[in-house]
């Protein structure tokens, strides 16, 4: 993802809410299944993880854009901001078309 898309992005998501929030028993099946329909409906979420320690939020954001084939857009202490473009984007549910 080049500077300027990410840019933008960063702008789109600094007005969004945490749809997710994960802690400290990781990601789980359920959590698995929302953060797709999120990032399937969305393409753009923010996370919240609830997690003490940076090193363990950065292993998690990493899991979670590798086993969902998103992009991290951008990580500030507890939250993250995640990219996933959909195959057919809802103009009414996706965070880049409303």
């Amino acid at each position: 993802m080049d500077t300027a898309k990410r840019k933008h992005l960063r702008t789109i998501g600094h007005k969004l809410k945490p749809v997710v929030m994960i802690a400290g028993r990781g990601v789980t099946e359920g959590v698995d299944a929302e953060l797709e329909r999120a990032l399937e409906d969305h393409e753009l979420i923010k996370i919240k993880l609830a997690i003490a320690e940076p090193g363990d939020r950065k292993l998690v954001a990493e899991h979670i854009c590798n086993e969902h084939k998103a992009e991290l857009v951008q990580s500030i202490g507890k939250i993250i901001l995640i990219f996933r473009a959909a195959r057919k984007p809802n103009p009414k549910l996706s965070n880049l078309l409303r």
